[in-house]
């Protein structure tokens, strides 16, 4: 199921991709609670498409790739580094990515994007599919110099978590398995990652069982599994996509925050 959540009128609501991808299914409820088809149908060319998710808690996981590990000149980390991005950062498909008006060296991070369906605490790795909704596209956007500050005094919030920082979308695909998908990241056409989830160090079921171990995962959660290698930087005038096998792409823009 390819669950879109878009708005129509100013009115937003859910709804399932349908007629190759052509229509919408419109939906009453929501996917935590259910979903339930009204009838009627929407056509793709008349919505504007939202994030998947509404104000979600977002997760993060750095250095969950060797080779950015080592594009990144440093050591497999020796427990999971985890940070979180704040819901204001969340923007959909074909919003703006802001740079920031004193931003210096900002970067794109294309990643799989694991959306939690149901409560989860104390979770066995064997058991992380339970309390999986699906999956989505999503783009870590760093400040590198704000991050590097940060990291030096052991905080990571800034540089991660200004607004537009976290595109997700465009789809929540439910029915993946994340274990090999293709992951491919583009600016302005040009190919700048391309790997396979089969890659990640800590696997999306590792993750899950690391985070419930020590925390309550709730539904609408967003885990961002860690980028592979060939993170750059972006400018205003820039697109960037996010394309992974199964879901398909997002697709963002880059405009200068104007104060």
């Amino acid at each position: 199921m390819r669950i879109i959540r878009y708005a129509v009128g100013g009115v937003s609501h859910y709804g399932e991709l349908v007629s190759g991808d052509r229509r919408i299914a419109r939906c009453e409820g929501d996917p935590f609670n259910g979903l339930s088809p009204t009838g009627h149908f929407d056509e793709m060319a008349d919505v504007v498409v939202l994030a998947p998710l509404e104000r979600p808690r977002v997760f993060g996981f750095a250095y969950n790739y060797a080779a950015h590990v080592d594009e990144s000149d440093r050591a497999v980390p020796d427990v999971p580094v985890c940070f979180m991005k704040p819901s204001t950062a969340v923007i959909g498909p074909n919003e703006a990515i802001v740079y920031p008006a004193d931003g210096e060296l900002v970067h794109f991070e294309g990643e799989l994007v694991v959306v939690i369906g149901k409560e989860a605490r104390h979770v066995k790795p064997s058991q992380a599919h339970e309390y999986i909704l699906g999956y989505t596209c999503g783009n870590d956007v760093s400040d590198r110099v704000v991050q590097r500050r940060e990291s030096a005094f052991g905080t990571l919030l800034i540089g991660k978590g200004q607004d537009t920082f976290a595109p997700l979308g465009p789809v929540i695909e439910t029915g993946l398995d994340p274990s090999s998908l293709t992951l491919t990241t583009r600016v302005n056409g040009t190919v700048m990652q391309s790997a396979s989830t089969a890659d990640l160090l800590l696997t999306v079921p590792d993750l899950i069982g690391y985070l419930s171990r020590h925390l309550t995962l709730l539904p609408g959660d967003a885990i961002m599994t860690g980028t592979p290698a060939g993170v750059g930087p972006i400018r205003p005038g820039d697109e960037v996509e996010v394309e992974i096998e199964g879901i398909g792409v997002l697709r963002n823009p880059v405009v200068a925050e104007v104060r």
